[in-house]
């Protein structure tokens, strides 16, 4: 476990776990479905991530993309590689919506829309709320 992923929550945010990569829920939901992906590898820029990183990276994505679009029915699609705080190899992933959604009792916006997405504006949520998140989302990763 690096830095990077003991910061966003792992193991209690773990969606799915995978050989080089992990995909946590995000504790600030900037937009419903908010995650981290974060490479297992050592390293601190994108090009030093081992060839196997690079590989699964495919896998990894298009899971990513099929069970948040499932779950949340996302417009859009926006993977962040910021890494100005959080040295580890790391992307924000947000799904982007052009109307406001309701889950688990609460509507979520995204003040970003149609622009870039906005960080510094998330959805205030609880830890009840981001556990039924990461239940629907540990469900659907879930190999069936």
């Amino acid at each position: 476990m690096n830095a990077t992923m003991k910061k966003f929550g792992y193991p209690d945010t773990l969606i799915k776990e995978y050989v080089h990569w992990v995909v946590l829920l995000r504790p600030q939901q900037a937009t419903l479905g908010a995650l981290v992906l974060a490479c297992k590898d050592d390293a601190d820029t994108f090009s030093r991530i081992s060839q196997g990183a690079f590989s699964e990276l495919k896998e990894v994505t298009s899971a990513i993309e099929q069970h948040l679009k499932a779950c949340f029915s996302y417009d859009k699609i926006n993977y962040l590689m910021l890494m100005m705080v959080d040295p580890d190899v790391h992307f924000h992933i947000l799904p982007r919506y052009a109307q406001p959604r309701e889950f688990s009792g609460q509507r979520f916006n995204d003040p970003g829309w149609p622009g870039p997405p906005n960080l510094a504006q998330v959805n205030i949520t609880t830890e009840v709320q981001n556990l039924a998140i990461l239940d629907v989302l540990q469900d659907r990763f879930s190999p069936r």
